[in-house]
């Protein structure tokens, strides 16, 4: 079942059971595809688009969080954790940072990567492996954390 459909589903849910909060992060979702959807190619939305469109929402509403929290607006800061936390049920399951570490201590053995000048390497590699499963902050942060 296409992105589209579970936000449809999850839509009506939300309505009936009157969350503005979902209904606002779903409606957001669903924007985005349609932006994909409509920016000239005309082609379906594939998964990998998908989860992009998610992980950027989710970074977006994180750093507002940061911000509303920097300026004392507690009220709008909990609005955004709420929605990120919508947001976060279409993506795949987060990996711990044991299961990060593990695969990126595999993708440096499989690049043959030997210090901080490969990072790029690794970053390359992980960026397409770990695609959803982790934000590129953290996959940066193990991996020149293992490559140092």
């Amino acid at each position: 079942m296409s992105l589209e459909v579970q936000v449809m589903d999850a839509m009506k849910t939300a309505m009936k059971e009157k969350d503005k909060v979902a209904l606002d992060a779903l409606r957001a979702i669903k924007a985005q595809i349609i932006l994909v959807k409509t920016d000239g190619e005309g082609a379906d939305v594939t998964p990998e688009q998908e989860i992009a469109i998610l992980q950027r929402m989710v970074k977006q509403r994180k750093d507002s969080m940061e911000q509303f929290n920097a300026q004392n607006r507690q009220d709008l800061a909990e609005v955004e954790e709420a929605q990120t936390k919508v947001i976060e049920k279409f993506l795949p399951a987060q990996l711990s940072a044991e299961e990060l570490e593990a695969e990126i201590k595999k993708i440096i053995a499989e690049s043959g990567a030997e210090g901080a000048k490969d990072l790029g390497k690794v970053m390359g590699l992980a960026s397409k492996t770990l695609a959803g499963k982790s934000d590129g902050k953290s996959i940066s942060e193990m991996a020149k954390k293992l490559l140092s």
